[in-house]
């Protein structure tokens, strides 16, 4: 069977394999990037009074720019 496959074909797979799967993975992963931590950090940074550990986060930022 692989004999008969021509080269054409094994683009085509290729491709697919390569390019559609592997932008499809990327984007999955980056969506869920933004639905766990970046959309919650977001939301935790517009509250009116910040959580306590945004706030030892923000100490430690600070203390490692000075």
């Amino acid at each position: 069977m692989l004999k008969s496959m021509g080269f054409e074909w094994a683009t085509v797979i290729g491709f697919f394999l390569g390019f559609v799967f592997g932008v499809g993975c990327a984007l999955a992963v980056m969506y869920s990037i933004y639905m766990g931590g970046y959309r919650a950090a977001l939301r935790d940074s517009a509250l009116p009074t910040a959580p306590e550990r945004l706030l030892k986060t923000r100490s430690k930022l600070d203390s490692a720019k000075g």
